[in-house]
């Protein structure tokens, strides 16, 4: 089954998901788009998320897609189900893998969730928690400076340090977690500074790794795998401003994975 896997976001986000969905399924082709131009997703009431996301599915449907991955935290939050119910194709968001990881690392019972404020205000990653491990400790904080600031291309330095020390004070303080959920894609892009401010003895979770598994299983038991010894031409679309999108996809992808990677504005 040669068609290709759809891969939605907010912004620049996502692309850390495509990233692992292309390492675990190299014979896959990805069509991705971020809708760069009205990101951050986080602030946004659940009716605006939901018609944005439509608006992207709608996009990548005529692309004739054969599984969707809403690589979005927020709009996972607030979409996923009315998309399981209304699509004849798989699809999944990157919650309950990220939930999933948590569990299966935590010694303590003791887990923080770090998002944006849709995605905190959800409770979707707590409710996540619990529907697996009723007696689970769990601590969300809202971090809405990250997003913008990654979305500008400061993924480190002084000014990346200063924001994360400051937003994740709250969380430091009166927290004994020793995992910590990144519960927005965009945040493995800063997971260094992240683990820098909340220290070494918490082990930091991107849902990247389980969700590009979890599709994986999804492929095989659908029988979408794609068979093809072709290497794929990935197609990237944003629809923002590129600079920033293509600086962040070649720091992700190198160069070796670069060369198979075309980049794109789109238009909703």
């Amino acid at each position: 089954m040669d068609r290709p896997i759809g891969v939605i976001d907010s912004g620049v986000g996502g692309l850390t998901v495509a990233h692992e969905l292309m390492r675990q399924l190299p014979k896959e082709k990805l069509i991705y788009l971020g809708d760069t131009a009205r990101c951050p997703y986080g602030p946004r009431s659940k009716e605006e998320v939901q018609k944005f996301t439509w608006e992207l599915v709608d996009f990548l449907l005529k692309k004739n897609i054969k599984m969707l991955v809403v690589a979005c935290n927020t709009a996972t939050a607030f979409t996923l189900t009315d998309l399981q119910q209304k699509l004849d194709i798989p699809v999944i968001g990157v919650i309950q893998p990220g939930a999933r990881a948590a569990i299966k690392f935590t010694k303590n019972n003791h887990v923080g969730v770090i998002g944006t404020e849709g995605t905190i205000r959800s409770e979707a990653y707590t409710n996540a928690l619990k529907q697996i491990k009723a007696d689970i400790h769990v601590n969300a904080l809202a971090c809405p400076l990250f997003v913008p600031m990654i979305e500008q291309g400061v993924l480190s330095g002084d000014q990346a340090l200063k924001v994360a020390e400051d937003t994740l004070h709250p969380m430091k303080i009166k927290n004994h977690m020793d995992t910590l959920i990144l519960g927005c894609t965009h945040y493995p892009l800063i997971k260094d500074t992240i683990q820098a401010v909340i220290g070494n003895h918490v082990t930091v979770i991107s849902s990247s790794e389980e969700t590009a598994r979890e599709t994986s299983t999804i492929l095989e038991v659908h029988h979408l795998l794609n068979k093809n010894g072709q290497v794929p031409v990935h197609q990237f679309y944003t629809t923002g401003e590129m600079e920033i999108f293509v600086k962040i996809s070649e720091s992700l992808f190198q160069q070796s994975d670069s060369q198979m990677v075309k980049i794109k504005k789109a238009r909703l």
